[in-house]
């Protein structure tokens, strides 16, 4: 059975996750942790829990929550993963940074994949990859029904949504998103969004006042 681990970092106070199984492996999903403290943080956190990273997945590449996606890469040896149309957003990160007056080293390469239909399999759950674009055009969601969470990344929050004003962002195409591939799912399910608290899609359905 798999278990959710959700850690806060960075300047954007951005919410990365660590999926852990029963053998003790570990998903990384979008790493924000920007200053030396916050990757401490992380390290002693996966030591205290006795986890071992195996993946590194990018719900989408926004600078926020790739911060720490070089540290993740020379400290346990894995490459980014992101959709295909997120490259761009990927490869903009360091200008974007440099925009916001932050300090950022050039990236490693990121593997492309997540695409949609291509379900992940870890510790006897199956994620299913739902492409959400509007926040990001190749933002991603990772749905899985048996334990019924979603990790959402920037794309539903409690009470908003993602914000569409960045390159690539479109309201209509994110609200197209969330009715056709997030609201579909059952009321119960919990939302682990990129941002703030979770919340679940009965929740956002008849509250979220964009929705």
């Amino acid at each position: 059975m798999t278990q959710v681990h959700q850690l806060t970092f960075g300047p954007f106070a951005e919410n990365t996750y660590i999926i852990s199984d029963d053998d003790s492996n570990a998903i990384i999903i979008d790493p924000g942790m920007y200053h030396a403290e916050e990757n401490a943080r992380f390290f002693e956190y996966i030591n205290a829990q006795g986890l071992k990273p195996k993946h590194l997945l990018l719900t989408h590449a926004h600078l926020d929550h790739v911060f720490g996606v070089n540290w993740v890469n020379k400290v346990y040896g894995l490459m980014p993963v992101v959709h295909q149309k997120d490259k761009v957003v990927y490869d903009s990160a360091v200008a974007v940074a440099t925009q916001y007056g932050l300090e950022m080293s050039s990236l490693v390469p990121a593997e492309l994949g997540l695409e949609e239909g291509s379900d992940l399999t870890f510790g006897g759950e199956k994620f299913e990859i739902f492409h959400v674009p509007g926040h990001s055009p190749g933002s991603v969601c990772f749905y899985n029904s048996i334990k019924g969470y979603v990790i959402g990344g920037d794309v539903l929050f409690q009470g908003s949504i993602g914000r569409t004003d960045l390159p690539g962002g479109d309201f209509d195409t994110l609200i197209r998103s969330i009715r056709t591939k997030l609201l579909v799912l059952p009321d119960e399910t919990i939302v682990y969004s990129g941002h703030g608290p979770l919340t679940n899609v009965g929740q956002e359905r008849v509250s979220n006042p964009y929705l």
